[in-house]
């Protein structure tokens, strides 16, 4: 729900704690968009609360230490740059927008973990670091896709969308020794220590490498420290491969005989102090993923909004109620549908065909962050845009215009992508008026860090930074994670995924010859189910193997209406984008007015030669799946950009664009690439 609730030690610290005898509760916390003026939409980012609470709670015991973020998510490069994770909320992680080492090749997403110290009435304290404390990390990573099921359709769905049986991909081995050791891929657990450990990223003693059909070396990434002591989680290098010689690929999903390098896993902090016994920490996860094509976007419903709807349906934590905040609970929802349209045709056009303005426009901004009862009219009808989520009917030409995980059943409620009932609820409050007009004005600072802000946020911050990236559906599977992570069987409290202590060490989980929705829940008679406490490799089993697959298969479907092209996941993977060519000639003082708009209001597809190039090239469905497991670093990434600022420039466009750039090509043949598909050992660096 565009993610604003507090994590429950947070949250009870700051309830816990007054300024001058009055109770502070829920309040104006990072709101995920500044307040910025109307105008510079696009120049809004994230707004912090001020004020936050200086007292220092009485008890300075140390109770309780816990991994933040809960759950951390790194994205796969081949090169050997990188960056931090995002960890300040609505701030992109690379502020240049140089996500490329100048060689075609993506830089690597890095996952930095701290550890934080509460009373036992759940109060901040500080966060502990190497100065204070010996802490010991530890990372188990797997990857178990091809040891898992395949997959059809999310098994949580009912009879709305039912659920179809999977069977085991690599079913021709047999016998769980001899499909644990050929199919998983397990580093074992991996520990570091001390501070600016490993900063060369070559010990070998800190790599996390693993052996797929007993021939392949796959390396899944490796481990370093800051000069604090923190943990960084670095992933692997994007490969896949097939172990098996001759062996095209065949399925978005399911393909026998690959691998690639996608993991997660559990991530563990043991703390030595000097004067006191030593303390486990709560455990964070990790999770290791494909890039981040429109990184300075955010996907309409995010993991975080998915995540945050199971705690509030779980009670561990509390919505927030009437009067809610436009700037903080509201306006991210219409400002991520106005990003949508810098990356799909669909959005883009999307005033038009509903009828009810473009949300990137300062003055529909300003109407939407009216509360009065005289605008309720207004409301209301851009409320009737959105997908009812409790309705059985299809609601096709609703907002956002996305696929759902019923993509599969013609006649399916599910069909179409419906938001979680909190998220609902929150803009359901909105059309009644029942929120603060706060937008207000703002500061914006791009170049703030998790350090400069006040210590009782940055448990939440680091937590939403993490997750608000990342797609929160539809689950078909998905883009980083899939749909059972709306289920709060995998969790031990808000945002932290469970430890299973009740598995074999191996990793494999056998639950039959056929995965059904019944055996995911409930599990056979001595093993446990699949929605339940995790081990490594579980949560990104249920994706695409490899993954490339899946990322150029889900842009768009076409169907007997030619118009809206249905989407995915565009903030993800954009589908139609301003290419850089056409970028440069809008901005052009020299151009004429009317060739500039012509420039500015075209769009090109992302994945355009993808699929095969040339003189009668083949450009079919499966020459893209195939193909993208070598164009993947070559794909445009889509940044911000400043628009024209001449006096000739013509009206109407924007002062920030946001522009595919650092596309490579999409010609095999002179690349001195393979055609074939890679096999053989590579050992990891």
């Amino acid at each position: 729900m565009a993610g604003y609730f507090l994590s429950v030690e947070v949250r009870k610290s700051m309830d816990e704690r007054a300024s001058n005898g009055s109770k502070l509760k829920r309040r104006d916390f990072l709101a995920g968009v500044a307040a910025a003026p109307l105008a510079p939409l696009w120049t809004a980012r994230a707004a912090y609360a001020q004020g936050a609470p200086t007292n220092p709670p009485i008890d300075t015991a140390i109770a309780r230490l816990a991994v933040y973020p809960p759950l951390g998510i790194c994205r796969v490069g081949g090169g050997t740059e990188w960056f931090l994770a995002p960890e300040v909320p609505g701030l992109p992680p690379v502020a240049d927008g140089r996500y490329k080492d100048g060689q075609q090749r993506l830089k690597k997403q890095v996952q930095r973990f701290r550890v934080y110290a509460f009373n036992r009435a759940g109060q901040l304290l500080r966060e502990v670091t190497a100065s204070e404390a010996r802490i010991d990390w530890t990372v188990h990573v797997a990857n178990t896709k091809a040891a898992w099921y395949g997959f059809s359709n999310p098994l949580d769905n009912g009879p709305n969308a039912p659920g179809l049986p999977g069977r085991r991909r690599n079913q021709g081995i047999v016998g769980s020794q001899d499909r644990a050791s050929m199919l998983v891929i397990d580093p074992g657990p991996k520990s570091i220590t001390g501070a600016s450990t490993n900063t060369g990223g070559n010990d070998p003693a800190y790599a996390m490498v693993g052996d797929f059909w007993q021939s392949l070396k796959v390396k899944l990434g490796h481990l370093q420290t800051d000069d604090r002591g923190r943990l960084l989680v670095f992933p692997g290098d994007g490969q896949s491969r097939s172990a098996v010689p001759n062996n095209p690929i065949a399925n978005f999903s399911d393909n026998d005989g690959w691998h690639d390098d996608w993991c997660d896993g559990v991530v563990q902090a043991r703390v030595q102090f000097a004067d006191r016994p030593a303390m486990t920490a709560d455990n964070g996860w990790v999770a290791s993923c494909g890039p981040h094509y429109a990184p300075d976007m955010q996907p309409f419903v995010s993991l975080y909004d998915v995540l945050t709807n199971v705690a509030v349906e779980a009670g561990w934590i509390a919505p927030p109620t009437a009067p809610v905040s436009f700037r903080k609970h509201i306006y991210p929802f219409f400002r991520r549908l106005a990003q949508m349209e810098w990356v799909t045709v669909a959005h883009n056009l999307s005033a038009g065909w509903l009828g009810i303005g473009g949300f990137g426009e300062a003055g529909f901004i300003a109407r939407l962050a009216d509360p009065g009862p005289a605008n309720k009219p207004f409301r209301d009808k851009v409320f009737a845009a959105f997908r009812d989520p409790h309705s059985d009917e299809q609601q096709q030409f609703k907002l956002p215009y996305m696929l759902g995980d019923g993509i599969n059943y013609s006649d399916s409620p599910l069909r179409w992508l419906r938001i979680p009932e909190q998220q609902y609820a929150l803009l359901k409050l909105w059309a009644e008026g029942a929120f603060a007009s706060d937008l207000g004005s703002g500061t914006e600072s791009e170049s703030l860090v998790i350090d400069q802000l006040p210590l009782a946020e940055q448990p939440e911050a680091l937590t939403r930074a993490a997750l608000e990236p990342c797609s929160g559906g539809a689950f078909h599977p998905g883009v980083e994670l899939s749909w059972p992570m709306r289920h709060k069987e995998l969790y031990r409290g808000p945002y932290r995924i469970a430890l299973a202590t009740n598995r074999t060490p191996n990793l494999i989980h056998e639950l039959g010859l056929l995965l059904t929705p019944e055996l995911a829940f409930r599990g056979l008679r001595d093993t446990p189910p699949a929605i339940a406490p995790q081990m490594p490799g579980d949560l990104t089993r249920w994706m695409g193997l490899p993954w490339q697959c899946d990322a150029f298969s889900c842009q768009q479907v076409v169907f007997e209406n030619d118009f809206p092209n249905a989407t995915w996941w565009p903030a993800l993977l954009p589908i139609d984008v301003l290419p850089e060519a056409y970028y440069k000639a809008l901005m052009d003082p020299a151009q004429p007015a009317e060739q500039r708009m012509k420039f500015f209001a075209n769009r090109v597809a992302w994945a355009r030669g993808a699929a095969g190039i040339g003189y009668h090239a083949e450009a079919s469905y499966s020459d893209g799946i195939s193909r993208m497991i070598y164009l993947w670093e070559r794909m445009g990434i889509v940044v911000r950009r400043p628009g024209p600022t001449d006096a000739g420039r013509p009206p109407g466009i924007p002062s920030v664009l946001y522009v595919e750039v650092d596309r490579g090509s999409m010609d095999l043949s002179g690349s001195g690439l393979s055609k074939s598909p890679p096999t053989g050992p590579v050992q990891g660096r």
